[in-house]
């Protein structure tokens, strides 16, 4: 029976129980102010609690570096910043335990060079984050590092590099960008790369090519979580033939459901299960509402049109911009993102499902979703369609954290 409280007003209640300023992020004992009626709220705020909440992707280091110029005067996040989707005070009002932070590396680079350069300095920028608020932020390099700062009430902060471009095609590359902390990287980004195909432009590979298969093997024996969000399904199919670890796509939805190229096909899933990884789903409305496939296309084609018309950048912009005045993305909420993880625990199993915002990476959210303080939103909606506590605590960020440390033991193995 569903609740008469509407996960919206649900989620306003929760947050105003609030976080201490030292709780990392963990939320106050709700009798220390008003306890709802609500006892599916209650219960919700009680498991959210148990949990580590880990979000698999969040982009404000990009935001950090494009309006702030990477720095944080301009932009504090420890205050509130509502151009943002995330601050500090929010994440404390998500509950949020743990943050794969995207280190992207715009696609720009593989024509411009300096795509490594551009990696170092996301990662630099991630770390000087985590040393400029460590009341709020501790770097975490493993599972066991997730868990002992959760104890400790702060977010521990992990890095993912978005773009196997940033590597530069150097297996030394991408052992240093380990060794600084890079614990997952996505193997493309929207354009295919000599050795992996992209879901958003041409094969060249056919999915992994062979130096594309030591990359995978290579990030085995590190460790490193391979990313196939953004990649084609032929590429995930061939990095689950090769991987020896849990595969994880870090911000991608059921293509069953959204017949999109950055969703994940059903056999995949099956292969995902079968892999021990997990498909952490993304929030933006593009990928998970019903009609988001054939916007995405419509968008596509009317670009592409668009550019071949008008050869001034200005009038091009002005053209595109009019168009997408007139036809505005297609809207979603809480429930849409649940159907989405409910498609994956059919398929693949509730062991194989996480959450991968995209929070700061995306120009438009969920209704209920709009920024990382909503995340117990999530929480209520998954009990209240009859999930146990012990598999919303999985989803929430258990599966995730299990791939990781289960992937550290295979390095370990092959190590050994």
């Amino acid at each position: 029976m569903r609740s008469s409280v509407p996960t919206w007003m649900a989620i306003g209640m929760v947050m105003t129980w609030g976080c201490s300023s030292n709780s990392g992020g963990r939320f106050q004992d709700p009798a220390a102010g008003h306890e709802p009626e609500d006892a599916l709220v209650r219960s919700a705020l009680r498991v959210h609690q148990s949990a580590i909440v880990i979000d698999g992707h969040n982009d404000l280091p990009g935001e950090l570096r494009t309006k702030s110029a990477s720095g944080f005067d301009v932009i504090d996040i420890a205050q509130p910043q509502p151009s943002l989707h995330t601050d500090i005070p929010r994440l404390r009002a998500g509950g949020v335990g743990a943050q794969f932070w995207s280190a992207y590396v715009p696609v720009s680079t593989i024509e411009s060079g300096g795509a490594a350069r551009f990696a170092l300095e996301q990662i630099d920028l991630i770390k000087r984050m985590a040393a400029r608020y460590p009341d709020a932020f501790e770097m975490a390099y493993s599972a066991a590092d997730v868990e002992r700062i959760h104890r400790r009430g702060r977010i521990a902060s992990l890095i993912g590099v978005e773009g196997g471009h940033a590597i530069e095609n150097s297996l030394g590359a991408l052992r240093m960008f380990y060794e600084l902390g890079a614990r997952y990287l996505t193997l493309t980004h929207t354009k295919s790369l000599d050795w992996a195909d992209s879901c958003s432009d041409e094969p060249k590979s056919g999915g992994l090519s062979p130096f594309g298969e030591q990359v995978v093997r290579q990030m085995n024996r590190l460790g490193m979580l391979v990313d196939i969000s953004h990649v084609s399904a032929d590429t995930m199919r061939a990095v689950l033939r090769v991987s020896e670890a849990p595969v994880i796509a870090s911000h991608s939805s059921a293509y069953a459901l959204v017949p999109h190229p950055r969703n994940v096909p059903d056999d995949v899933l099956t292969l995902i299960a079968g892999n021990g990884g997990v498909v952490m789903v993304n929030f933006y409305p593009v990928f998970i509402a019903a009609e988001g496939g054939e916007f995405s296309k419509a968008r596509t084609e009317a670009r592409a049109s668009l550019r071949a018309r008008y050869e001034d950048e200005e009038a091009f912009k002005a053209a595109y911009d009019a168009w997408q005045r007139k036809h505005p993305e297609p809207a979603a909420t809480i429930d849409t993102v649940v159907d989405h993880i409910d498609h994956i625990v059919k398929v693949a199993g509730v062991d194989h499902v996480g959450l991968g915002s995209d929070f700061d990476g995306v120009p438009s959210l969920p209704a209920g979703l709009e920024d990382v303080s909503k995340f117990p939103a999530l929480t209520i909606e998954l009990l209240r369609r009859g999930y146990t506590d012990a598999d919303v605590r999985k989803i929430l960020g258990g599966n995730l954290l299990r791939a990781l440390r289960e992937a550290e033991r295979v390095a370990a193995e092959l190590e050994g």
